[in-house]
């Protein structure tokens, strides 16, 4: 088997239909969980919460319902033991949080206003917990 160049490997993965397929899931399930995520953030600052706790609280819910989603349709193929998926998801996905809640402070120290920032940062995270998902949580194994 000859091995591709990183160039020609990252041109390959762009080309094949699967990869848009998923990403396109992985899209509709982080749209649900975008939609989790600032209802329960929104309800959390409305009580009275600081905008870092919100965030925080409003993640944990909506990583539940997004590590779910995608182990059941999004990479239904690469599933493997749920407690393993489970921690490599959380381990992403609190670098994503980690990633968020930096854009978020950089957003409101700009100005912005609490909840534009949130949505604003959890869309340009979106992409680095895409591709670690992909890679690292559900990797695909060799039979």
């Amino acid at each position: 088997m000859v091995e591709q160049s990183a160039p020609a490997s990252v041109i390959a993965a762009l080309r094949a239909p699967d990869n848009w397929k998923q990403l396109a899931k992985f899209c509709a399930v982080g749209a649900v969980g975008y939609g989790i995520n600032l209802a329960v953030y929104a309800l959390l600052l409305h009580a009275g919460l600081h905008y870092l706790l919100a965030a925080t609280l409003s993640f944990l819910v909506a990583v539940t319902s997004n590590y779910t989603w995608n182990r059941l349709w999004t990479f239904r193929d690469r599933r493997r033991g749920v407690a393993a998926q489970g921690m490599r998801f959380l381990v992403v996905s609190l670098g994503s949080l980690g990633a968020n809640l930096l854009v978020l402070r950089v957003l409101i120290a700009l100005g912005g206003g609490k909840f534009v920032a949130q949505a604003i940062a959890i869309v340009l995270v979106t992409p680095l917990n895409f591709v670690g998902n992909k890679l690292w949580s559900f990797r695909r194994h060799s039979s």
